[in-house]
């Protein structure tokens, strides 16, 4: 198995993506600048067991889709893009899959993601799940909204959620 990475352009900067043969393994705004590049690669070289290789072009059709997404197109990564879930788990991956169902410009809260995953009552389980989610933007996390309606964080950029919410609710119309 050989992973690849490479950075696409979204309008928090260029974000990196990995891949492996079998899909995008992860996604992760963390800008091609950011010092915690490295970091991340280290994570995920330590967890895929291989060191993924600098692959220009790799992000290509990636960055195509994030493009249509940035200008208003209801993309669906997770039906458009091969998702390589090797990096989630148990109940994590049972929440993340659910919210790939969240429509476009919808959201939902944690505790309804739980009961829909088939564990009412795990919540604060779907926040950790969203927080750590390896596909950022691709499975929709910032649709994932407090019960009384407010956003929430998104990670350490609560206005990127707020910038996403905003982009799909204007762009729904």
């Amino acid at each position: 198995m050989t992973f690849r990475y490479d950075f696409a352009p979204t309008p928090f900067g260029d974000a990196l993506a990995v891949f492996s043969d079998e899909g995008i393994v992860r996604f992760d705004l963390s800008e091609s600048e950011d010092p915690s590049v490295p970091w991340l690669l280290e994570d995920v070289s330590r967890r895929l067991h291989a060191v993924p290789e600098p692959a220009p072009g790799a992000a290509d059709e990636l960055a195509h889709l994030l493009d249509d997404y940035f200008e208003g197109a209801p993309i669906r990564f997770d039906e458009q893009l091969r998702l390589d879930w090797r990096l989630v788990d148990g109940f994590s991956s049972a929440a993340l899959h659910t919210i790939c169902d969240i429509a476009w410009g919808e959201t939902m809260s944690y505790g309804e993601v739980a009961v829909r995953a088939g564990h009412p009552g795990a919540a604060r389980a779907v926040g950790t799940a969203c927080r750590l989610t390896p596909f950022s933007i691709i499975v929709p996390v910032h649709r994932v909204v407090r019960s009384d309606g407010s956003p929430g964080h998104y990670g350490a950029h609560p206005e990127r959620k707020r910038f996403l919410l905003d982009l799909e609710a204007t762009a729904r119309g």
